[in-house]
């Protein structure tokens, strides 16, 4: 082929495709507003709204889940009819309008119900982007997932620390209005960096027959059973926003070297540390990948679960231990380095074994159907959630490790059919 006709190799920057830098900073401030609004949503119900807890910890629990139940429709239309870049837009601009509304009292569900519509164009279609920007053999794309994921939680720590701040401050609306602003920032640097980006075919382009009906159920399948263990094990990890968040503001000594820490600066923890550990979790698994000693990708997640529940089980037995007493702040920051440590294994590495096993012409609806778990966990975590009254924090938290626990066993066991898939998928 003449030289000239050849493609040219994609700029970088920091050794990754410029696309994934474009990525990462529009995630960041869409998690920013996403965050932002969450960090004030359970106290602005109890406090400002005075809906009693297990309600509030219910609407809170349907709400996050309404906004992993609208992707499996946007990756639908995305791929059939949209494309991903104008659903990413005009799903943007639905959450931007929605963060807006939260000004006014009276429409609080109407605002909901659109940042969770906004949120199903927005969410399954800029991960799907990711995967596009490498070849199918770059051994920076599994990592990339990671770096990605980093780029979510670099918008959840700083969201409620500027939300949060501006909502116990200046007042709720304020702290909705900053969670707006982030999101118009998001969409204005996807606008701008956008020919980095892969090129956004519409579904109708793709081959009518790219993968065999049987490898594509094939794939289905033990992705389905993979779900539902992601959602059993969701409804105990997403209480860190919902019943944590209650505790943390009456069960912590939240005062450290006489500065009382903001409660909703506490919900800023868990992505810090993402940051803080995404690099040495990529170093040790590219350590063990080069002696040909890298856990697979269920066996990962299975790790990640039980991680989690053993951060569950730790809190529960500081809280029995203090008899009543409120626990220091400290031990809250012990606990969310355990308990990111297990999201790290789970989380991100289940978004890009979606991402690999979609059959082609469908990764933004496979996306899409990753994040359903993701509804069906916070759905399930607001019913957990009533529980925190009846059980008290104790008995409560031991139940979150005996949930996460259970779904560490269920993907375990799910780890020889995979193997197959993968085998299989590898094959063709």
């Amino acid at each position: 082929m003449d030289a000239s006709l050849q493609p040219r190799a994609p700029a970088q920057w920091f050794g990754q495709p410029r696309g994934l830098v474009v990525l990462f900073l529009t995630e960041a401030w869409e998690k920013f507003s996403f965050y932002g609004m969450k960090a004030l949503l359970i106290y602005y119900m109890i406090r400002h709204l005075q809906i009693p807890q297990a309600d509030a910890s219910l609407i809170y629990g349907a709400y996050a889940g309404g906004v992993y139940l609208t992707p499996i429709f946007g990756g639908v239309i995305a791929d059939r009819w949209l494309g991903r870049r104008r659903a990413i837009l005009i799903g943007g601009a639905l959450m931007a309008l929605g963060h807006f509304t939260l000004v006014w009292e009276s429409l609080f569900f109407p605002a909901l119900v659109l940042i969770a519509l906004g949120n199903g164009l927005f969410l399954p279609n800029l991960p799907s982007q990711v995967g596009d920007l490498y070849g199918e053999k770059d051994p920076r794309r599994g990592g990339a997932y990671n770096v990605y994921y980093a780029g979510v939680n670099l918008g959840g720590m700083l969201a409620p620390l500027v939300c949060g701040t501006l909502g116990e401050l200046y007042g709720w609306h304020v702290g909705f209005g900053a969670a707006g602003i982030g999101m118009c920032l998001g969409l204005v640097i996807y606008l701008l960096g956008s020919r980095h980006l892969p090129p956004d075919r519409p579904r109708s382009t793709e081959p009518a027959a790219s993968a065999p009906v049987g490898t594509a159920t094939g794939s289905f399948v033990p992705l389905l059973l993979v779900a539902l263990a992601v959602v059993v094990f969701r409804s105990a990890y997403e209480q860190s926003g919902n019943t944590m968040a209650v505790w943390v503001e009456s069960g912590v000594d939240r005062s450290l070297w006489g500065f009382t820490v903001p409660m909703t600066w506490v919900q800023s923890l868990n992505s810090l540390f993402v940051l803080a550990l995404t690099p040495f979790v990529i170093a040790g698994w590219r350590r063990a990948a080069a002696r040909g000693r890298e856990p697979s990708s269920l066996a990962k997640m299975a790790l990640g679960a039980a991680g989690v529940a053993l951060s569950y089980l730790a809190l529960a037995l500081l809280v029995a231990t203090h008899g009543g007493a409120p626990v220091h702040m400290l031990w809250v920051v012990a606990f969310f380095v355990i308990y990111t440590l297990g999201e790290l294994y789970i989380l991100p590495v289940g978004l890009g074994l979606f991402a690999k096993l979609a059959p082609r012409g469908m990764g933004a609806t496979v996306i899409a159907a990753w994040f359903l778990a993701s509804f069906g966990g916070n759905l399930l975590s607001g019913v957990v959630g009533r529980a925190w009254t009846t059980l008290g924090p104790t008995s409560f938290f031991v139940a979150l490790a005996g949930i996460a626990g259970l779904a560490a066993a269920a993907l375990l066991s799910l780890a020889p059919m995979l193997r197959r898939v993968e085998a299989a998928r590898a094959a063709q």
